[in-house]
């Protein structure tokens, strides 16, 4: 059945920021896997400067103050291609404008929903994004804004704080976006080498461009607060579809916690890198240019097009079990059962990805030390059956997204 809501409208993306036009570009959360894959030939270098006017370049390097040391280059490795990528994907809830028309007006400065980190191996052999629930209860460090104000430091406050108190001090996406990319680095070491926002209106935009992502949707689901209402079965959603899916956590199918939606938005990110691994979207040059002009005008970022484009295209070859998803390894926070603390097990993914290391490593699930095919307990809060060591992991049957680490090759609904 066909699902019940109606079209995107065009993106709008906030300009508060003091834009830069040498400074670097950034990317946003549905984006991501779209752009990597995306910039995946020659046709698009003559194009992407073009396609830099539609972006909104932000400069925050002066706003880090220090930072974790950038990861070594494998002995011999390109100077370029060669070196891992850390990027800081962030969804903007943003209600100015036409992002007011989608989400409902509300009062209060601009929101972070959504926080991924992604991860890009040195040998472009692996792509690994890992959700940070908004809800973790994590130290806060002080953050200096473009106008050159501070903000209060916390030694324990909601992740999604960070964002908050750069936008409600700096009154801009800057002051915001370093803020969050501080707090990261200070709780992961992990170094971010740059950030990429996309809001309500982009997002469905950057939807509607690829001609809507198909997914299976194993239940009814409706969902007044974020305006969903679409039944059980295989749906082709439409931006605003997709939107709302992603910000779903109070239909019949979720408990109503931060980690539902954000088993909504992995499911999401990964039918879409699915879509465009699959379709001619890489090689049909009209196709190729309406998801690049969507893609583009969502975006505001610290990353240089030129960065962009052959971060993208040295990526264009990576495997679909090698695309891996999961949220940080977390447990109720003993203060309240409505907010999250990272596990021990979330010191080792940051460990890996920081030395440009598989996530999964010396964790729980890591296929690669596991001895027998018994149920073992996932990191994320999940199962997950074990491989017999030296064999390559099979797909499993089924992954629950947002617990469960799943690569594309996993199966996170069935219809």
């Amino acid at each position: 059945m066909p699902a019940r809501h109606a079209s995107a409208e065009r993106p709008t993306t906030a300009r508060h920021a003091r834009t830069h036009r040498s400074g670097r570009v950034m990317r946003g959360t549905a984006l991501v896997t779209v752009a990597l894959l995306a910039f995946g030939g020659t046709a698009v270098y003559a194009t992407y400067e073009r396609l830099n006017g539609n972006i909104n370049h932000v400069e925050v390097d002066d706003l880090l103050g220090d930072r974790p040391e950038r990861a070594a280059v494998k002995p011999g490795a390109d100077p370029d291609a060669g070196k891992p990528v850390n990027l800081l994907l962030l969804g903007s809830d943003s209600r100015e404008g036409e992002n007011g028309d989608i989400g409902g007006r509300v009062a209060g400065g601009m929101r972070s929903d959504t926080t991924i980190v992604l991860h890009i191996s040195a040998d472009r052999s692996r792509v690994e994004l890992v959700s940070i629930p908004r809800d973790s209860m994590v130290a806060i460090p002080s953050c200096t804004t473009t106008d050159g104000q501070t903000t209060g430091a916390s030694d324990y406050a909601m992740f999604n704080e960070a964002f908050a108190r750069g936008w409600d001090t700096g009154l801009d996406l800057a002051s915001a976006a370093a803020c969050t990319w501080k707090t990261v680095e200070a709780n992961t070491g992990v170094r971010i080498d740059d950030f990429l926002l996309v809001d309500f209106a982009g997002f469905q935009n950057m939807v509607d461009a690829i001609g809507g992502v198909k997914i299976c949707i194993p239940a009814d689901m409706d969902d007044e607060k974020a305006k969903l209402h679409i039944d059980a079965g295989m749906h082709t959603l439409n931006g605003r579809t997709a939107l709302a899916f992603a910000r779903s956590r109070h239909s019949q199918t979720s408990d109503g916690s931060d980690i539902g939606r954000i088993g909504n938005q992995q499911r999401l990110l990964a039918a879409i890198a699915s879509q465009t691994l699959s379709k001619n979207v890489l090689t049909d040059w009209t196709d190729l240019l309406g998801v690049l002009n969507a893609a583009t005008k969502s975006l505001t970022t610290s990353m240089q097009t030129s960065d962009l484009a052959g971060l993208a295209y040295s990526a264009r070859s990576i495997r679909t079990g090698n695309i891996a998803f999961m949220t940080i390894p977390w447990g109720a926070a003993p203060t309240d059962k409505n907010r999250v603390e990272w596990t021990p097990e979330a010191d080792i993914v940051w460990a890996n990805l920081a030395s440009d290391t598989p996530m999964l490593t010396g964790t729980q699930n890591d296929p690669g030390t596991a001895e027998t095919t018994a149920p073992t307990k996932d990191p994320s809060g999940g199962t997950k059956a074990t491989q017999n060591p030296g064999k390559t992991p099979k797909p499993q049957a089924t992954k629950k997204a947002g617990r469960d680490s799943f690569t594309l090759d996993d199966n996170t609904g069935s219809c």
